[in-house]
């Protein structure tokens, strides 16, 4: 893997020297995917997450809050899954929610 792990998306533990396992790089995809520093990931990041071997991590990362996550399905050929970034969960069920 070309993937070079950017620390600052791991300001709670050691950032991991690599991503081998599936769970490293759910992980890493939901930091990414979650992170909103106004910064954007280098150009190699997001080559090297549209490869066919980050496919299995990005389906299973299910970080359905963030543009970014479903960017990333996309490129991946994935299905679509909702997005739930617009409405607050606590208001979901709201009938006057179709008034707003």
């Amino acid at each position: 893997m070309t993937l070079e792990i950017d620390g600052t998306l791991y300001p709670d533990v050691d950032p991991p020297m690599a991503l081998d396992t599936l769970g490293d790089q759910v992980d890493f995809l939901a930091r990414l995917c979650a992170a909103d520093f106004g910064l954007l990931p280098e150009p190699e990041a997001m080559q090297e997450l549209r490869q066919p071997a980050w496919r299995a991590a990005v389906d299973a990362c299910r970080l359905l809050t963030s543009p970014t996550y479903h960017l990333l399905r996309r490129w991946q050929g994935l299905s679509p899954l909702p997005y739930l970034g617009q409405q607050p969960a606590y208001i979901r069920s709201d009938p006057n929610l179709a008034y707003v």
